[in-house]
Parts: C-alpha cells; structure tokens; sequence
C-alpha cells in the first residue's frame, strides 16, 4: 500500500509545511512509518490529533519533542525545523541562527542515523543550511538535498501565466545555482506550447502573446521573489508546495517517480567546489546525482555570479564557527573529499 515501511522523520512537525508534510506522504501512499518532532508539544500533538483523526489505513504515526528520538535508526529525513522568513526579511538574514539549528541537526544525525539514505533541509538560506548539514552528519554529498525545484516551479507558473496556457504546456523550466535573489534563472530548453523561448525571445508568439526581452528580465526577478511574493499575499511564507514538492522528492528517491526538477546538491567537481547549490540532478540507486547545467553566455555568467554569492554565505557560516574551515572538512565527514 505505501511505497516504503522504513521511518521518516519529519521534524518542525507541528509548523504548516511539516503537518503538510505528513498528511502528503500518507494520502499519496508514500510512506506509512513516520515520526513527527518539533520543540512546541502542543502545536505538535495538535498537528499529529489532526492525522489521526484522517485515520489513514495503515499509518504509524507517532510525535515527540525528543529529536534524538524521532532520528532514531530514521531512513529518511525531511525538515522544515528553522525560523521562517517573514515580511522585509531576505534569506540571507536567517542564515546564522538556522545554520545553528543545520549544525545541530548534522551531528544529531551523525549519532542516530549514520545510515540516513535521504535528508531534504527546507529552511532557510536552504543551500547554506543544507550544506551546514552535511558536513556536520558525515553523510555522502548524495544522501543530502535542498528544496531548489520551488524556483523551477514558480518559474513554470509565471510563463503560463504570461501565456494564458496550461501549466503543464511550459516545459524545461530549470533555475540553478541558489535558492534566492541571486538564483540563475536559465533560457534553456524552455518551450511553451511547443515553442522554443529563444524563439519567441526572437519575435514569436503563443496564442497572439510575445514576450520582450524586457519583460523577460522582469519574469526573472519576479520568480526570485516569488518567496517574498507569497508573504505578502498571504502574510506567511509558502507552505503547501514545499510539502508537496518534498514529498515528490522522496518518491524519487524510492524510484516510484522520476524527480522533473533541479534539487539541491553537494557540488565539488569542475568551477564550482565546496558548495551546495540546485543543478541538473536525478535519484540514481545511490541517491542524487547531478551534472552541470547546460546554457548560453548569460544563463552561464549567472550561474557563476550565484555560486560566487553563495560561497560568500559560505564563508561567513566558517567565520561565525558554524562550519569548518574547508581543508578540515574530510576531517569531520570524510565523504567530502
């Protein structure tokens, strides 16, 4: 009935995303033993009442504000355990409190589940907090991922809304390199409705709508706020997609569906080192296995210009003490080498 029976842990449980969460994994029959953390019991036994109450077949379902205990032996891991962004904030200003939070959660995993197959950080900055993660579990750069394809995604969404179109008519939507205002949001092979975006770039239309050049820089700023966008709608940051998108994530990772987007992942090959970033990926037996994104110039020059943001971020979390120095860390996880 559920495509796994080994434990998930979904930990900020009791928040929006992670009761969210929960309730994804049961209804899509994705996982059925799943233990919900978060320090607040009375959201969290609220939100855990909820899922009984929806008395999903064979679900296992059990909470406690123990973190070591809802890690315990865990197989797969899913969190949104940080602050959230809220209105005037960038994520870049949650960084060094949720890095404490990443570090904390990278050595608890190191003691209680050193065999993790699967841990997607949701909180942000998630490509600092990600990587502050790893290196703190000693997991394998493959076994740890962020929720990057929310870019992908909310790009898709503004093209077809461009458009007037289908969704699903707007495909080889990709964004790479960080998750936030210095995303590199690619050209690609996006079409929509089977048209080429360079071409209509070039003077081609959808259903008698072009797109300028123009307006094609202003879609791009407007998908990397589309975070800060959300916020000011609904006076919260999302919720929904990042339950939905993480829990298609985990199917991947149990080989029931193939993952369309760009996830988050440790790269440390070619130009870009030492960095954890969204790229071309796919859950191969292993876990996640990325290659580099393929564009022109400008889709290149803003892939650069994001990893270089990031590995400033980056270094800022070495020089707070929340990472260590780069050339000790095979020291504490010696699968980054």
């Amino acid at each position: 009935m559920y495509l796994t029976n080994e434990k998930v842990a979904i930990l900020g449980a009791a928040g929006a995303i992670g009761s969210n969460l929960v309730q994804s994994l049961l209804q899509t029959g994705t996982a059925s033993r799943i233990s919900m953390y978060d320090p607040l019991e009375g959201p969290l036994k609220g939100s855990a009442e909820e899922i009984y109450h929806c008395s999903f077949p064979g679900a296992q379902v059990t909470w406690t504000i123990d973190e070591a205990e809802a890690l315990a032996d865990a197989a797969y891991i899913i969190t949104a355990g940080g602050a959230p962004r809220r209105a005037g904030m960038t994520r870049e200003d949650l960084r060094k409190d949720n890095c404490k939070i990443a570090r904390n959660l990278g050595q608890q995993i190191k003691r209680h589940c050193p065999a993790c197959k699967l841990a997607v950080v949701i909180f942000n900055p998630a490509d600092i907090t990600g990587l502050t993660t790893l290196v703190h579990s000693g997991l394998p750069g493959s076994a740890v991922s962020t929720l990057a394809a929310l870019d992908s995604t909310r790009l898709q969404s503004a093209l077809a809304q461009h458009f007037s179109v289908a969704q699903d008519q707007v495909t080889g939507c990709a964004t790479y390199g960080g998750h936030g205002e210095q995303m590199a949001v690619f050209k690609g092979s996006i079409t929509v409705a089977g048209t080429p975006l360079g071409e209509i770039l070039d003077g081609a239309t959808v259903e008698g709508q072009g797109l300028t050049a123009g307006q094609w820089t202003d879609l791009q700023q407007q998908v990397r706020g589309g975070g800060a966008a959300i916020i000011k709608l609904r006076g919260r940051s999302s919720f929904q997609s990042p339950a939905h998108l993480s829990t298609s994530m985990l199917r991947g990772r149990l080989g029931a569906d193939e993952f369309p987007w760009p996830c988050g992942t440790y790269v440390n090959r070619g130009e870009f080192r030492h960095i954890m970033m969204a790229m071309d990926t796919r859950f191969g037996p292993d876990g996640l296995e990325y290659s580099m994104p393929e564009g022109d110039a400008d889709d290149m020059a803003a892939l650069r210009n994001s990893y270089k943001h990031l590995t400033n971020l980056r270094d800022q979390t070495i020089a707070d003490g929340l990472l260590p120095p780069l050339d000790e860390w095979k020291d504490v996880n010696p699968n980054l080498v």
